[in-house]
């Protein structure tokens, strides 16, 4: 127990996996193949799990795929913040309360905060 595969990096949890993926690809110049993101992840997975993260990361539309010769090349569809609101987007999607959902996030906000908001939904303000 304890031994480690080349190759194959200790057991984490998907999403762990796919948040670290994610964050490399944010701070990459451009678009990556699977074999960049192996080598950048020095050697913790095995390319065919990396293949198999990237591929279910698209599924799930956070990342866009473009051919780049024989492989895809994969980049983030937004950066933090967009992936933020999206969460934020799809919680709220998800609930048929939308306006006890919003008056309760509203109630929960700073001052601050709430000067910010109403900034951004009236910018002529």
């Amino acid at each position: 127990m304890g031994t480690r595969t080349p190759g194959h990096g200790p057991k984490r949890p998907n999403g762990a996996r796919e948040a670290e993926i994610l964050e490399l690809l944010q701070r990459a110049e451009g678009a990556l193949t699977p074999r960049e993101v192996t080598e950048r992840l020095g050697g913790e997975l095995a390319y065919n799990s990396v293949v198999t993260i990237l591929t279910r990361m698209h599924a799930k539309q956070l990342l866009t795929r473009t051919p780049r010769g024989r492989a895809y090349a994969y980049a983030p569809v937004t950066d933090d913040p967009g992936f933020a609101a999206r969460r934020m987007r799809s919680v709220l999607e998800e609930r048929s309360d939308r306006q006890d959902v919003l008056a309760r996030f509203a109630d929960g906000l700073s001052a601050t905060d709430a000067d910010l908001l109403r900034q951004l939904l009236d910018p002529g303000q």
